[in-house]
């Protein structure tokens, strides 16, 4: 087969095509892989983490907030849905950016951009602490979803600059970690900011005056320290870039023929790619419906266990045990993932983990079972969200296929917050069985599409093993056929 494609192609091509087929060496450097992953973990988690760890803080604040008064002080107490249209409109302006912000962290540079943003949403957050009305909520909540709606495709995009697909998912907990922890430290945080009152300002704008300006000296810092590309990271010698951009065209498989991400120009037929690849809409529908708990967990978790009879203070105390098991389980579930170089297992795992969480929620009357579902719910919903991260970007490529995807993916599934801030409403406090009923609801359909998912990936790479994807090398430029190269194989 190798022989014949040779002949149909130019001689670089048939270079390339050779390659892919295995009748070329790839090449391995594993003591230079090392000591990359060990830079790259240094000089680029911290600061993702960080910016993940304030993001979550800063929009899940509010709910934090309810408990500390500001319903009452803004009028809206007990007043219909107006709460949870104040968490809703964060996602309206978080869900259209999402795709032009992904298109832009290159042109504009990773290492300015993304801090950019922080720095920005910072300022938004602290501003609220100032707000009178609801209607001044209303915009600060706008405002804070348009400048956090670049951040998660963002820190997909980059992590896949630097590091290889099956290193990539670790690197993804490792960050995404901080959502869970942010649930519990801003639960600590809360609990002593909530108690503050002076200058007037009596305690639910504490929180968000001292989260926000923390955000905000946090982004200035990373203006200093996050590298644009492997290129341009002055931390590596001149042998570590040089194999950091190598062992990435490597590790394509074929989808692309340039040697650095900088070198790939943007090209409607790479949108055209991307939106015509099954394994981006699965992606996209098992997101929207895993997002739908995970949301409402976020930021309702402070009144769930309220409703179990607890005190403010206390109530926003109980909410860190749940984070902290979540937090665990996603550093676990994503080291093990990479490991055995599969993200559909530990998706479909984590989601039966959920549903028990939730069936103890919603029929037992004691409040240790209660509170024990929470811990459940923590630990197999945050853990999947992260898998998924990895997924798409794991079978999307090039760089502005994987740009378009991830962006389109977080678009769809954040529309789900349109249900998962309307399901737990005061009317149906204390137990709240409409949103635990909802949200176990659209785990068992995580669950379904996850199984579809594998299955399709599955028998889309037993094709190309038997060869029966090998005739796209002689329709056109192999230069251009990204994911769908017959050498590259997808992560199940």
């Amino acid at each position: 087969m190798a022989a014949e494609v040779d002949s149909a192609l130019p001689a670089e091509d048939a270079i390339h095509t050779e390659k892919a087929l295995g009748t070329l060496p790839h090449e391995e450097n594993p003591r230079l892989d090392k000591i990359l992953n060990r830079k790259f973990d240094l000089h680029i988690l911290p600061w993702l983490f960080g910016i993940w760890l304030f993001s979550f803080i800063d929009r899940s604040n509010i709910g934090n907030a309810r408990l500390a008064g500001l319903p009452e002080d803004l009028g809206i107490a007990g007043v219909g849905t107006q709460f949870n249209l104040a968490l809703l409109v964060f996602y309206i302006p978080y869900i259209l950016v999402d795709v032009p912000s992904n298109l832009l962290l290159k042109k504009f540079r990773a290492g300015v951009y993304l801090p950019s943003l922080i720095t920005a949403w910072g300022v938004v957050c602290l501003s609220i602490g100032f707000v009178k009305s609801y209607a001044g909520l209303i915009v600060c909540r706008l405002l804070l979803g348009l400048f956090e709606g670049g951040i998660l495709g963002g820190v997909i995009i980059y992590l896949a600059m630097f590091y290889k697909r099956h290193e990539m998912l670790y690197r993804s907990g490792l960050f995404y970690c901080a959502a869970p922890l942010s649930g519990a430290f801003g639960g600590l945080l809360a609990g002593a900011l909530g108690n503050i009152e002076v200058g007037g300002y009596k305690r639910w704008p504490w929180i968000f005056f001292v989260e926000g300006a923390a955000t905000v000296v946090f982004g200035i810092v990373c203006f200093f320290f996050m590298p644009d590309t492997p290129a341009a990271s002055r931390f590596l010698t001149e042998e570590e870039r040089d194999w950091a951009l190598k062992r990435m065209k490597i590790d394509a498989s074929g989808s692309t023929a340039l040697e650095t991400v900088d070198e790939e120009k943007f090209d409607w037929f790479w949108v055209w790619m991307a939106i015509k690849s099954p394994q981006m809409w699965f992606c996209a529908g098992v997101w929207f419906f895993l997002l739908v708990p995970l949301y409402s967990f976020s930021l309702f978790l402070p009144s769930i266990v309220a409703g179990m009879g607890y005190t403010s203070t206390t109530a926003q105390l109980f909410t860190v045990p749940p984070n902290m098991a979540g937090f665990v389980v996603v550093i676990l579930t994503a080291h093990f993932s990479d490991k055995v170089k599969n993200r559909g297992g530990f998706i479909a795992a984590g989601t039966v983990v959920g549903i028990a969480g939730y069936v103890m929620l919603l029929v037992s009357e004691q409040n240790a079972v209660k509170y024990a579902g929470t811990f459940l719910i923590a630990m197999g919903v945050f853990q999947a969200s992260p898998m998924l991260m990895g997924w798409v970007a794991n079978n999307l490529a090039p760089h502005y296929v994987r740009a378009v995807g991830v962006g389109i993916v977080i678009s769809i599934a954040n529309c789900s917050a349109f249900i998962g801030t309307f399901i737990y409403l005061q009317r149906d406090a204390p137990k709240y069985a409409l949103g635990h009923s909802i949200s176990l609801g659209a785990l068992v359909i995580t669950l379904f599409l996850t199984g579809l998912q594998v299955a399709y990936l599955s028998w889309e790479n037993r094709k190309r093993d038997s060869g029966e994807r090998d005739v796209r090398l002689v329709e056109g430029s192999v230069h251009r056929l990204g994911h769908r190269h017959p050498a590259f194989r997808y992560t199940l």
